[in-house]
This record gives structure tokens, sequence and C-alpha cells, in this order.
């Protein structure tokens, strides 16, 4: 029992000496530690604040500086976007002006060809490859190839407005304004190229229906001068006709005329042969019978032979004016076909400017 009571054992004063100051010490120490800790979190929060508050401060200033060129390049796009819708209108109007222009080629091509078309029932002589044939293939030639050209044109016309189409352009980017700026270029080079090509091809349309015109106006004037000359001729062939009808007539009469005479003549012949004996001689009397007898009878073959040339030059006048007749028709008819058919129907179409 006395054992278990046995007290504690003592330190030593020096060893309470030291115990104290080991606690001071390692209070002290644990102090300073912390007093660091404190001050090295301060200057970090300081740093930290700082820092954060510069890293805000640039982070703003780039938002900014973004912000600026998102505004340069937005409405540097909406500029080119506002320039591509213009010319996109423009473009179309070009386009409407070729499209007209190639509808308006359609009736002179028709006409041209009609005309060629109708030139083929002249008859005769008058089908022939004249000066206006050769201007009408001409103007089907140029139309044709301005038909040809116009369709191109309008094709790239069509194939430029895809390029500038807005919504080709709504990414914001310096190569889309770069795009927008070429194709807005391309297209006003086209519509240089556009105005040029309707004003050239009218030109050379209208030069061509105007040499197709003169051409006209001339076959027409030497058509119609010839049928003159032809009625003239059938005229004249229509007096010579009556004349000799009248020279026939009378050729026909001094022949009938004659007969009597003859007759006449040939009974006296007949009743002198029947003198009784010596009185049957060949005397003046009788001689001069015979000779009337042959006289008038010769008179009668020669009149009876320029019958028979007058009545042949009489069917030649006749069938001279058959064909004069038939060739004057046949200039009629190619009068109605260049005067009425072709030229009247040529000043229903007009080549207007685009």
């Amino acid at each position: 029992m006395a054992r278990l009571l046995q007290a504690p054992p003592k330190f030593h004063p020096s060893e309470w000496d030291i115990a104290n100051k080991m606690q001071s010490a390692s209070t002290e120490s644990q102090k300073s530690r912390s007093e660091r800790v404190t001050a090295e979190s301060r200057r970090l929060l300081d740093e930290i604040e700082k820092t954060t508050q510069k890293t805000q401060s640039d982070v703003n200033k780039k938002i900014e500086q973004r912000q600026e060129e998102i505004k340069f390049w937005k409405q540097e796009l909406d500029n080119k976007l506002e320039q591509i819708f213009h010319e996109t209108e423009v473009l179309l109007t070009f386009k409407t002006r070729l499209e007209k222009s190639l509808e308006s080629c359609k009736e002179p091509l028709d006409i041209a060809q009609k005309c060629l078309l109708y030139r083929q029932r002249r008859a005769g002589i008058d089908l022939v490859h004249d000066n206006v044939e050769q201007e009408l293939l001409k103007e089907a030639e140029v139309l044709q190839g301005v038909i040809a050209l116009l369709e191109r044109t309008l094709e790239q016309t069509n194939e430029q407005i895809s390029f500038v189409s807005p919504e080709d352009w709504i990414d914001f980017s310096n190569i889309n304004v770069e795009k927008a700026e070429k194709q807005r270029n391309n297209s006003l080079v086209l519509r240089t190229l556009i105005d040029g090509i309707l004003s050239q091809t009218a030109s050379d349309m209208r030069r061509q229906r105007e040499a197709v015109n003169v051409a006209f106006r001339n076959r027409v004037k030497e058509v119609r001068d010839a049928k003159h000359q032809l009625e003239r001729l059938l005229a004249m062939v229509m007096d010579e006709t009556a004349s000799q009808e009248k020279n026939i007539a009378a050729l026909k009469k001094s022949i009938a005329d004659k007969e009597g005479p003859v007759k006449v003549a040939q009974t006296r012949l007949e009743a002198r042969n029947h003198r009784p004996n010596v009185e049957l001689c060949y005397d003046t009397v009788q001689y001069r019978l015979t000779s009337e007898v042959q006289e008038i009878t010769k008179n009668i073959e020669r009149l009876k032979d320029t019958l028979a040339q007058a009545e042949s030059e009489l069917k030649g006048l006749s069938r001279r004016q058959l064909s004069l007749e038939e060739e004057i028709r046949v200039k009629e008819n190619t009068l109605y076909i260049d005067e009425v058919l072709c030229m009247q129907m040529r000043e229903s179409a007009h080549i207007n400017n685009f």
C-alpha cells in the first residue's frame, strides 16, 4: 500500500527553468513564424490584388480593343453589304436590259427569215440572188451573232449576281471584305461591258437594218423601172399588133379584090380561044391578056407571101405580148413580196437602246 501511494518524481529547479525557457522560446518562435506568415499573406494578398487589377485592366483593354475591331469590321462589312446590295440592284437592272434587248432581237430575226422565205416565192428570172438577199442573209447572221453574244453576257451576269449575293458575306472577316470589293469591282467591269455590248449590238443591228432597207429600196426601184420598161414594150407591141392586124386585113382584102380581075382576064382568054380560023392568032390583045393574068397571079402570090409573113409576125407579136404580160406579172409579184410583204413588215420592228 505504501508503495502504491508513492509521490511522483520531482523536477530540479533547473529543469523547471529550462522548461519555462523552452516554452517561452517555442512561443516566440511560433509567434515569429505566425507573424511572417501573416506578413507574407498580406504581401501576397496585395500582390495578387494588384495583379488581379492589372490583369482585369488589361483584359478590359483587350476587350475594348476587340470591340473596336469588331465595330470597325462590322462597319466595313455593313458598308460593303450596302454597296453589294446597291450593286446587285444595279446589276439586276442591267440584267433586265439584257433580257429586253435579247427579246427585242427575236422579231427582227423572224422578219429577216420571213423576208428570205417570202422572196423564195419570186418567179422566173426574178428569183435572183440579188443584193437584197445578200444583205438579208447578212442581217440574219448579225442578229444571230448578237443573240448569241447577249445570251453569253446574260449568263455571265447571272453568275456574277450569284457571286455578289449578300448572304455570302455574313462572316466578319477581312477576307470577305476583300472578296466583296473584288466582286463589286467585277460587277462594275461587267456593267461597263454590258453597256458597251448593248450599244455596239444596237448600232450593228441598226447599221445592217439600214443596209437591208437601202438594198430593198434600190431593188424595188430597179424592179419598178424594169416593170415600166416592160409596160412600155407591151404598149409598143400592142400598137404594133393593131397595126399588123390592119395590115393583114388590108392584104386579105387586096387578095380578095384581085380574084375578080384575074377571073375576068381568064374568062376573056378562054373566050378568045374560040375565035375562028386565022382570027385565032397571038395578037396584041392576046399578049396583053396573058400578061395581065400572069401579072395579077404573080401579084396575088406576092400578096399571099406577104400575108403569110404578116401572120407569122402577128403570131410573134402575140407570143411577145404573152411573154411581156407574164414578165410584168413576175415583176408585180416581186414588188408585192419586196414592197408589201417585206418592207411594210420591216417597218413594224424597231431597234431600241436598252
